[in-house]
């Protein structure tokens, strides 16, 4: 069978992968390069050369089980990686990093503070009841009702909770509250981020995430055809297949299409979509973040022993309505470098720009009540007509959800 997939990120990647013996492949990268949110950016330091990674970063072998047996099927070698979260609010000076002791209290008067004390209990209450309702699986509410229920002061909400689920998935600050409880606490309690103790560790791919990408492609061969730099304008039904328009012009067909793109790109490029795919792929919103690569420690918290593996920043307007965070490279991938490399979304011009290697515009899957309940029927946009739709926002938005939604495409055809 003649199969087109739309996409060469982690779940185009797994469906090429998972499909390449019996089926005929092309797959269709509108980018230069392949790899999706795998954004590898080569740096040439005075210490040696540095692989550098500004998209997909971390994983552990707990909750990113396919990925990590990929990987080894693959014979990609991982190293550790050290995960620790701070925030800094600029409109009180506050700062911490919940890393250790020294770093939560990284402000000695936070020691003597009965309201920064109360914060800390808040943190740890949230913690105990997120658990507790979620061995209940309690009905579905948004995490706003669920604060509203269990009385979380304000500080809690604006320097700690917001800003760590805006970190996570890349969010604006003023849809967090949004969130399904349910979606949330499912995540927090499976990576083990409400736990002192107990955490997975995190990996980082050693000489960066493209290495992955690479070794895929190379071990396909000339059994997956990967075409770059190749926009496809729609994608059209016939009764003997599909037919794809691309940029140029021409027109190609095949058996089947899979959509391995986000849900509102798969939803455009559908000619005649049918009223199933318009209710499925549009519940699913997305928000543009601009991810800078440089060696700006400003950054960062003022004190030194603040600075963390991710580092959130409240801005001084709380009118501000997008996610300020920067990840410390040298932390996630421990790098030897001669400068402090950063990768920050947002926050474009809080950066010198003399020290900036590298801008990238990603787009990141936003998650409601809707959304929720549309990943639970995934199944229905798998071979749909001859067109499948696959991608990292049926699940948590991560390379697992991706390659296991890739996978359960995979397995409807060699079924």
């Amino acid at each position: 069978m003649r199969i087109a997939i739309v996409g060469s990120g982690v779940a185009g990647l797994a469906v090429a992968w998972h499909l390449r013996a019996t089926h005929d492949i092309t797959l269709l990268e509108s980018s230069a390069t392949p790899g999706g949110h795998v954004h590898t950016v080569q740096v040439d330091d005075p210490l040696g050369p540095l692989a550098v990674d500004m998209g997909f970063i971390v994983f552990n072998r707990r909750t990113y089980p396919g990925f990590c047996a990929w990987l080894a099927e693959l014979g990609i070698e991982a190293r550790p990686s050290t995960m620790s979260f701070s925030v800094r609010d600029d409109a009180s000076g506050r700062e911490w990093n919940g890393g250790s002791l020294g770093g939560l209290f990284v402000q000695r008067s936070h020691l003597l503070s009965p309201r920064f004390l109360g914060f800390v209990r808040d943190i740890l209450r949230f913690g105990r009841n997120v658990k507790r309702w979620h061995a209940r699986e309690a009905s579905d509410l948004s995490l706003g009702e669920f604060l509203s229920r269990g009385r979380y002061g304000a500080r809690f909400r604006e320097e700690y909770l917001v800003p760590l689920v805006a970190s996570i998935w890349s969010a604006p600050p003023g849809s967090v509250e949004s969130f399904p409880m349910r979606f949330l606490a499912g995540f927090l309690v499976n990576h083990g981020m409400l736990d002192v103790f107990g955490r997975p560790p995190w990996l980082t791919v050693s000489g960066g995430s493209r290495s992955y990408v690479q070794r895929v492609l190379e071990r396909c061969g000339e059994r997956v055809r990967l075409r770059t730099s190749t926009k496809v304008r729609s994608v059209a039904r016939q009764s003997d297949g599909v037919e794809l328009e691309l940029g140029d012009g021409t027109r190609e067909r095949f058996d089947e299409v899979v959509l391995a793109c986000h849900a509102d790109q798969a939803l455009g490029l559908l000619r005649e979509p049918t009223p199933r795919e318009r209710e499925l792929l549009s519940a699913f919103p997305y928000q543009e973040n601009l991810a800078l690569l440089h060696t700006d420690t400003r950054l960062l918290p003022r004190k030194r022993a603040a600075w963390a593996a991710w580092n959130y920043r409240v801005e001084s307007s709380r009118e501000s309505d997008r996610a300020c965070v920067t990840y410390d490279m040298n932390i996630l991938q421990g790098l030897r470098s001669s400068a402090e490399l950063l990768v920050s979304l947002n926050g474009e011009e809080l950066v010198d720009p003399k020290q900036v290697l590298q801008r990238v515009l990603f787009s990141h899957p936003q998650y409601g009540l809707r959304s929720h309940a549309a990943q639970a029927r995934h199944a229905e946009l798998i071979r749909h007509q001859r067109v499948s739709a696959c991608g990292a926002y049926w699940g948590y938005g991560f390379h697992e959800d991706g390659y296991q939604s890739g996978l359960r495409v995979a397995r409807a055809f060699a079924s």
